[in-house]
């Protein structure tokens, strides 16, 4: 069995959102995707919602966590 190279291979929304919530914390995550669900009283659950169904912002939020994986690994 071979190992994926994708960073997302396996990785729940829901997790990809805790990491980045305890990484950056909400008010960064804020700063870094403009969304309101992370802005105005953000929540895992109002978060996922919003991001499930919004392609550009679930984009953005995949893209962040990949670089934070990247950042890590280095």
């Amino acid at each position: 069995m071979t190992m994926s190279n994708d960073p997302l291979h396996g990785v729940t929304l829901e997790r990809m959102l805790n990491e980045l919530v305890d990484a950056y914390g909400w008010e960064r995550m804020g700063q870094s995707i403009r969304i309101r669900c992370f802005t105005s009283d953000p929540s895992i659950g109002s978060s996922l919602k919003f991001l499930r169904r919004t392609p550009w912002a679930r984009e953005k939020v995949e893209a962040m966590y990949v670089a934070t994986v990247r950042e890590r690994s280095r």
